[in-house]
This record gives structure tokens, sequence and C-alpha cells, in this order.
């Protein structure tokens, strides 16, 4: 069964839809805002600065260099952002064809990035559209240290979280649409197959990151929503229906929100799910030296906490 969430901390962020969140070794935080923003927020979050702006829709972050940060733009493609606040473009274009939905990354030790493209049909803002018609568009692709970009999987639903093993000897990739996260090894006996690593989740799986404590962390931005399955029975011109609808109209996600841990083997080894008063729809998790940091598409916070049996500092 899934504990609920302890003490959390909710922390403004002066903008709206800090989507992904990444925490340095100082305990500062940096997070994407959705009028293109990237900010880094204080331990204690009274202080807040710009560190850069991308012109478009930042998502998920990692570390490229001590120095540079990697930016998942779904409009703008795969970006490299220096601390300075300069953005250069490393890939928006894949065998010619524009990256849709730059969604989420993991950097390997030697540079290599893998990163998610959740749609070829719909941008992000429309994503409940992907969700209802579950395209199968979505694609994991490698970028080596040469920029050489290739394709590792497709036929994904939504692909969205990206995470590697923490010995890289596979990533894994979140299929929000279908709950589940696959991952393709990379070496050795069976390299380059995509099989399943966690299956049949209660919710929507998101953003993902390997923690501090090896564990990859999967965030569930909300619990299945019954009507989204019956609407998705639905002909076709009544799913495009739903679409048109006004958004109070359409399948919505619910306030419970949830996180996993979970070792290299599959194992659940942390579970929580409920509502954070102050907080809903959290598509984003870190880990690091025993707490939780949560970001979320929707609000314009933050969150932290404690992972569960942990002495975090």
């Amino acid at each position: 069964m899934p504990a609920n969430f302890g003490a959390v901390t909710v922390i403004p962020v002066n903008g709206q839809g800090a989507e992904d969140v990444l925490v340095d070794a100082g305990g500062f935080v940096y997070t994407g805002l959705a009028d293109g923003r990237i900010v880094r927020i204080a331990p204690d979050g009274r202080r807040i600065d710009h560190v850069a702006d991308t012109g478009g829709r930042p998502l998920g972050l990692e570390f490229l260099t001590e120095d540079e940060l990697l930016v998942c733009d779904a409009d703008r493609g795969l970006l490299a952002v220096s601390l300075g606040g300069e953005v250069r473009t490393l890939t928006d274009t894949v065998d010619g064809r524009r990256l849709l939905v730059c969604n989420n990354a993991a950097v390997g030790r030697d540079g290599t990035v893998y990163f998610s493209d959740s749609s070829t049909r719909y941008p992000v803002t429309q994503w409940r559209s992907d969700l209802i018609e579950q395209t199968g568009t979505g694609r994991l692709f490698r970028r080596l240290p040469d920029g050489t970009v290739d394709l590792l999987a497709s036929g994904l639903q939504f692909a969205n979280g990206v995470a590697l093993a923490p010995d890289e000897s596979f990533v894994t990739v979140a299929e929000t649409g279908a709950c589940r996260v696959r991952r393709v090894r990379l070496g050795g006996e069976g390299a380059g197959r995509a099989e399943t690593f966690v299956d049949e989740l209660s919710g929507y799986p998101d953003n993902t990151s390997t923690g501090s404590d090896g564990l990859i962390w999967i965030t569930q931005a909300s619990p299945k929503v019954a009507a989204l399955d019956v609407v998705r029975r639905l002909p076709g011109p009544l799913r495009a229906a739903v679409r048109r609808a006004p958004l109070w109209a359409q399948p919505s996600p619910a306030r419970t929100v949830g996180v996993l841990g979970v070792a290299a083997d599959g194992t659940v080894v942390h579970e929580l799910s409920g509502e954070i008063d102050g907080f809903h729809m959290l598509t984003g998790v870190r880990e690091r030296d025993g707490r939780l940091y949560f970001g979320s598409l929707e609000e314009s916070a933050i969150a932290v906490t404690a992972v569960p049996g942990s002495a975090s500092r």
C-alpha cells in the first residue's frame, strides 16, 4: 500500500508551470517556467535568480556540464543553457523532421544525451488530445557527444520521463498514455531491445530521474481517469468532439498525486500517494540526499519533502 506524503513545504517560484526540478550540490533548485524563463531558487526559497530565457517552453532539466544545463524545450528542441544565460541549440530536428514535444532527458557520464519526443501529432499545449487519441507516436532518442542522433524506441504512448540506470546499463522512458515505464538495454545481451520496466501503474507517469540513492524516481501526475478510458472507446468523430470541448468538459486529472522510488531490478522501494495542500499535477521529481523535490506543470511553486525513513539534511 502506498504511504501518505509527510510534511511538505511548498515554495512559490514567481512564475507559472514549474514543470521539472533540478538540484545542485548547494541545494539550489532550477526549474523552467511557462513563460520561457529558467530560474534558480535558494534552498530556503527566499531568493529567486533569473538564469536564462529560452524563448520557448522549457520542460525537463539536467546538468550537461558543471556550468551548463541541458534543457528539453517543447518548442525549441534540445538546448544547452549556460548559467550565464547563453542558449544554444543542440538538436531541434531528426531526419529532417522537427521535434514537436522535446520533453525529458538523462545525461550519461560520457555526455551522451537520452531524450524523449512525446508526440509527432500534438504540441505540448494539446497533451490531452494525444492521451485521448493514443497516437503512439512518441519516441526515445540518443544524442552522442559528436552530435549524432539515433532512435532507440518508437511507437510510445506520449513518451515522457527519461532516466538512466545507476550503472548506465539501460535507459528508461515513461509512457504517460499507457501508464507504464519501458526500458532499453544499452549493452550486453539484448542491447537495443525495449521491454517493460514497470507496468500497470495506478496513475499517469510523467518526469523521472535517477536519485542520489540509486533509485529511479517516477512521478504520477494523477490517478487514472475513468472518463478518459470511456472517451478512448468512442468513435473517431465523438473523440474529436471531446478534444474540441472546453477544458472543463474534458477528462481532467485529479488532485491526488504520487511518486515511486524503483530499484534497477524493477522493485518498488518507495510509493507515496495523496493530496498535497496547495500543490497538484506533480510532474517533476528529484531526490538528493534524502529529500524529494517536486515540480508541477500547472502550479506556481515547487515542493520539498523528506524521503520516508531518511535522515535528510
